[in-house]
């Protein structure tokens, strides 16, 4: 089928680029004819693992295109896919303002009945209320089907091609049927839904897995004060079939474009049909807290932070990602900065997203060696492969003194010690002198 996306941010560029992969014939439309530029050269404007290889193969098989003229593209095409960015306003709620520009786009250049696609994250409503926004600006019919994206960044295209399910949304039948058809090719199981349940899906399903994220990051600082350890509790607990293993991890927090924007977005909504949702209160104050635990325990183990050299590896909220949005680099840079530390950080991918918000006032390093060298704490905070593959010798000889704070649970306790370095782990009770107040 012949389809128009409209975006080529991450969602947008992801989904144009899957559906051209199956067979179909996708233009991806975008304001900024820089974007263009680059992906006409097959040169992605986001860092993801294997997405310039597939724009390259569809682009050369005629299968994908770009452009900027929304209304050349849509001139033979009944399926628009909305994919625009839905940012938190400061109250929490969603900004819907450039989906409903882009609407009114699609309004004034629709030539015949359409089935609008919405895969931008909305509160509970949206859809029919774009339906309305676009049938108040045009002559033609339009249907709207919420098709919710389920993407983790630096994954995104094994979790296209290798979900766990398809939720499709439509108060239209016939429009519904015929998504599913655009869909089928993935052979991914695909449930159908009305508008509602289906823009509700992608709220409840983040807010449950931030729910366990704050969870077990509770229960990892319950650990530090029993003596247990948290890598054994979660894997324990991983093991019973009705919890499962995945988002057990614990460490410092969960960060990046999603979980925290439909986190927020949720209690507003919550909010708007007068229900108090504590839980989900209590999920996000807990991770706002928790993004802050190496900075407590660093200052319990170097005192007067002023001038001090303090290196930070890894600054992306996760690895294989260079988004660097509610990230736990942010909140500790800011309160080192604040009490006076000389920080110097290294991330293989990340580093400009941060540069571009402190600028010079912390020193960006070119590899690991340099930012740890004449160190007086360590802080660990994005498990990068490469972090991970650091010999612990390797602290020990460059630090300063070899204090360790590892924010991702990445290295082995009994080989730090054995090495004489001071190492700190997240939910690692057995170590008594690390025990903290939360």
């Amino acid at each position: 089928m012949e389809i128009v996306v409209i975006g080529t941010g991450y969602v947008g560029l992801v989904t144009g680029v899957s559906l051209s992969e199956i067979g179909h014939q996708v233009t991806c439309i975008d304001t900024s004819i820089e974007k263009i530029t680059k992906l006409k050269k097959s040169i992605s404007p986001i860092y993801e693992p294997g997405i310039e290889e597939l724009i390259e193969k569809n682009v050369a098989a005629n299968r994908l295109f770009f452009g900027t003229d929304l209304q050349a593209a849509m001139k033979n095409k009944k399926i628009v896919y909305l994919t625009v960015g839905t940012p938190q306003n400061p109250d929490g709620t969603a900004n819907l303002v450039y989906l409903e520009a882009a609407a009114i786009d699609i309004a004034k250049s629709m030539v015949q009945d359409t089935i609008v696609v919405v895969k931008s994250t909305v509160p509970v409503g949206t859809n029919e209320k774009i339906k309305k926004l676009i049938e108040e600006n045009t002559q033609f019919n339009v249907a709207m089907v919420s098709n919710p994206e389920f993407l983790r960044e630096g994954s995104a295209l094994v979790d296209v091609f290798e979900g766990d399910r398809i939720v499709l949304g439509a108060n239209d039948k016939k429009a519904l049927e015929t998504i599913a058809e655009v869909n089928n090719a993935f052979a991914i199981p695909i449930y159908k839904t009305n508008l509602e349940s289906a823009e509700m899906i992608k709220y409840a399903s983040n807010a449950f897995l931030a729910t366990k994220i704050s969870f077990i990051n509770e229960i990892a600082n319950i650990c530090e004060k029993t003596g247990a350890n948290i890598e054994q509790v979660s894997t324990g607990m991983g093991l019973d079939s009705r919890i499962g293993s995945k988002f057990l991890n614990a460490g410092i927090g969960y960060g990046g474009s999603c979980f925290p924007k439909d986190t927020a977005a949720l209690s507003q909504i919550a909010g708007t049909v007068n229900h108090d949702f504590k839980l989900l209160k209590a999920v996000i104050e807990v991770n706002e807290k928790q993004k802050l635990k190496l900075v407590d325990v660093l200052k319990t183990e170097v005192s007067h932070l002023q001038g001090k050299k303090i290196a930070l590896l890894g600054l992306a909220f996760k690895p294989e990602t260079d988004d660097i949005r509610e990230s736990a680099s942010q909140v500790i840079i800011e309160n080192l900065l604040v009490a006076g530390a000389n920080i110097h950080v290294y991330d293989p991918i990340a580093q400009a997203g941060i540069q571009a918000i402190f600028g010079d006032e912390i020193v960006y390093e070119k590899d690991i060696e340099s930012t740890i060298i004449e160190a007086e704490a360590v802080l660990i905070i994005t498990e990068w492969d490469e972090i991970k593959a650091i010999k612990p010798a390797i602290f020990k000889k460059l630090m300063r003194q070899p204090i360790v704070l590892d924010g991702r649970l990445i290295y082995n306790k009994a080989e730090m010690s054995s090495l004489g370095i001071k190492y700190y782990s997240v939910g690692d009770g057995t170590n008594a002198s690390y025990k903290t107040d939360y």
